[in-house]
């Protein structure tokens, strides 16, 4: 169990998903965010940004983007550090958008494939916080291409560590707290998806990028570069 990345759907990457689930899901998503503490891994690795290049402007791109709770924690975070901040939201479902907009999320929405992005934009940042799992190993080789093809001064995966212990702690967790059917269901399966060290060392070895990987608690992959 857990020794080879799984290859089983998650409910959320099913288009037929009404609007009304979607949104569940996604507020308890957030609620899981919050809790395990998904901003501050993205928010220190922005701090090493700032102090490695004192910017005072910075575009920033979230891939999978979700409801943009991301993005506001991103916001917060520009706000504290004197930083103005254009930021972008990317997500193919359009239930994503509609629930950003509902709770005033910051940044404009980009409804879309990553792949189908326009070629010629390019951000500051790119960001990708828990969604690198949902990609099978040859098309996580081609979006780290993409990753460090867009960004001009740095971007970041934060992703799931695949191991027996968080994914028994959130299979529990998820029951007690009476979470979404969406996310009880994937929950589990996200961390069955996500990523060894050694994963991301092949990944970035098939993909010709080079690339820093750190460990960030609790039970995250940081994988991304900043240029100078």
């Amino acid at each position: 169990m857990l020794r080879e990345r799984s290859t089983a759907d998650e409910w959320m990457d099913d288009a037929s998903a009404t609007e009304a689930e979607f949104g569940s899901a996604l507020a308890d998503l957030e609620r899981i965010n919050r809790m395990s503490l998904a901003y501050r891994p993205v928010l220190r690795w922005l701090d090493r940004v700032a102090e490695a290049g004192g910017p005072r402007r910075l575009s920033v791109l979230d891939v999978g983007a979700g409801g943009g709770d991301m993005l506001e924690a991103v916001a917060a975070w520009g706000a504290k550090r004197g930083v103005a901040l254009d930021v972008a939201g990317l997500d193919r479902s359009p239930w994503a958008a509609s629930h950003a907009e509902k709770r005033g999320r910051p940044g404009r929405w980009i409804t879309a494939d990553l792949f189908d992005l326009d070629p010629a934009e390019r951000f500051d940042v790119v960001l990708c916080s828990l969604f690198a799992h949902h990609l099978p190993d040859p098309v996580l080789v081609r979006f780290l291409r993409w990753m460090d093809a867009r960004a001009t001064r740095g971007w970041l995966i934060s992703d799931l560590h695949r191991h027996p212990v968080p994914w028994a702690f959130v299979w529990a967790g998820v029951r007690v707290l009476r979470m979404d059917p969406m996310v009880v269901h994937d929950s589990t399966v996200s961390i069955a998806r996500g990523f060894t060290r050694a994963d991301w060392e092949k990944a970035l070895r098939e993909a010709g990028v080079e690339a820093e990987i750190r460990w960030a608690f609790p039970f995250r992959w940081q994988v991304g570069k900043i240029r100078a």
